[in-house]
C-alpha cells in the first residue's frame, strides 16, 4: 500500500484524535485495512455504553488511511464528503475491531465499507458504516 508506511502510521498518530482514541491500523487484504481500539471509560458515553462518536471515528480513520494508501497516482490527499452509519449493538470493554474495504476507487472520489465488531464476537457487528473521499489534486 502506498503512501502509507505501516511500520510508522500508529505513531504517527500521536495527539490527533486518531491517537486520542487509542487506535491503531495494519494492512487487511491488498487495498483493505483493519483498525484496532480499546473500549475504555473515556471511549463511552454518560449511559456506560460504547460512545456512537467512538464507533464512527474509527471507522472513518480506518477508511482514511485506506483512502491514503490508494491515492491515484499524483493525487495530493483526500477529504471525507460523506458518511453514514447504522448502529447494531455496542460494547462496554475490550477491544473493538474494524474491517475497512474500498467499494469504489475512482480518480475523483473513493467509497469505502466498513464494519465495526466486538473482538469477542467478531460474527455480530456493532456498526456498519459508509464514506465517500473526495480525491485532492495540486492546483
Amino acid at each position: 500500500m502506498k503512501r502509507v508506511n505501516f511500520e510508522t502510521v500508529n505513531d504517527d498518530v500521536k495527539g490527533t484524535l486518531f491517537g486520542l482514541l487509542g487506535i491503531s491500523v495494519e494492512p487487511l487484504e491488498e487495498h483493505g485495512i483493519r483498525g484496532r481500539m480499546p473500549v475504555t471509560p473515556k471511549h463511552l458515553a454518560p449511559h456506560g455504553y460504547l460512545h456512537a462518536g467512538a464507533v464512527v471515528s474509527l471507522a472513518d480513520s480506518c477508511c482514511g488511511v485506506g483512502c491514503m494508501a490508494a491515492l491515484p497516482d499524483g493525487a495530493q490527499s483526500f477529504t471525507t464528503v460523506e458518511l453514514k452509519s447504522n448502529h447494531l449493538g455496542t460494547a462496554r470493554e475490550g477491544e473493538v475491531l474494524c474491517d475497512a474495504t474500498p467499494v469504489h476507487l475512482g480518480r475523483a472520489t473513493q467509497v469505502w465499507d466498513a464494519k465495526v465488531y466486538a473482538a469477542a464476537r467478531p460474527e455480530k457487528a456493532i456498526a456498519l458504516f459508509r464514506c465517500t473521499q473526495m480525491i485532492l489534486w495540486p492546483r
